[in-house]
């Protein structure tokens, strides 16, 4: 029956004008495949360290080339102690060495340290915010090249006045951008970032007349799909919502990824399982499925 109500919930939905590809042989060495795993939420409550055990399991048989996650790899850091956002880095940081290969992690909004001033962090500690971050895990943006493929990592994550977030790439992050696909030529693009660019996922979650609030959308968005579409970026892999789609674009495909713990290890969230997708690649194409470990949640007492 789960596999009936994925089916039920998750549909491509393609917009925009795309002319016809060029049809080119790919070379065997050009093929090759990751996995995109995102909102992980990992955390010592509801079984979920046996649950991503059960992933990274999966993962390691599946062998990709890479890992790339898609950021809110811990349960919270917004509003804890020091104690609490260390231990929590540190759990993650003791079950991904059972990964297998190589591991590239995009930030999400549950990694930054303290913002909430319910955490009694002061602004002036010096793991605040994205601080913690960077110095745990991985730079907040930054690319690489995998084969013929170039990969953008973004940090989506503003923050207000009122020590709150919202989506936003800011203005130092869009100029670097800019250089760096300049600099990537002709090469196929992925692009990955935790807060969605493109998304119709309140109107499904929520009702058809539903708008994405400043939480759940990249707020300038159209600033980066700008640049995006004036390179050869051919996927934006996205996380945030624990939901499922496919948007086809302009010729870009924005992929939200699901979550690897669905509804934060509670269960199946919309009908989808806890998963994560596995991207092919042949030479300039690509294909995605979304993978079902066939982790089960453990009923709750009532």
């Amino acid at each position: 029956m789960k596999h009936i109500l994925f089916l039920l919930f998750v549909g491509i939905i393609s917009f925009g004008f795309q002319g016809e590809k060029e049809t080119q042989t790919p070379k065997k060495n050009d093929s090759f495949s990751f996995v995109f795993m995102t909102d992980i939420h990992l955390t010592r409550e509801r079984e979920a360290t046996v649950g991503f055990l059960q992933a990274i399991d999966t993962i390691n048989k599946i062998a990709p080339d890479f890992v790339l996650t898609g950021g809110d790899n811990i349960m919270d850091a917004l509003e804890v102690s020091y104690e609490g956002g260390d231990s929590a880095y540190t759990l993650f940081d003791e079950y991904i060495k059972n990964l297998e290969m190589p591991l590239y992690s995009t930030m999400g909004n549950h990694e930054i340290f303290g913002l909430y001033e319910k955490s009694g962090v002061s602004p002036k500690h010096k793991e605040y915010a994205k601080n913690m971050y960077e110095n745990r895990l991985a730079k907040r943006y930054y690319s690489f090249d995998h084969k013929n493929w170039h990969f953008v990592v973004l940090d989506g994550i503003g923050f207000t006045d009122d020590r709150n977030y919202f989506g936003y790439v800011d203005e130092k992050q869009l100029k670097w951008l800019e250089k760096d696909l300049k600099k990537a030529g002709d090469k196929p693009i992925i692009v990955s970032i935790h807060i969605p660019l493109l998304s119709i996922g309140a109107q499904i979650m929520q009702g058809p007349t539903e708008a994405m609030g400043v939480k759940e959308i990249v707020t300038n968005a159209n600033e980066v799909i700008d640049i995006l579409e004036r390179y050869n970026t051919k996927i934006v892999l996205q996380g945030h919502l624990h939901f499922l789609e496919d948007i086809n674009y302009n010729g870009i495909h924005y992929i939200t990824g699901g979550a690897v713990s669905a509804q934060w290890w509670r269960g199946p969230r919309f009908g989808m399982e806890e998963g994560f997708l596995k991207v092919n690649i042949s030479g300039d194409d690509f294909s995605w499925e979304y993978v079902d470990f066939g982790w089960e949640a453990a009923k709750e007492e009532e």
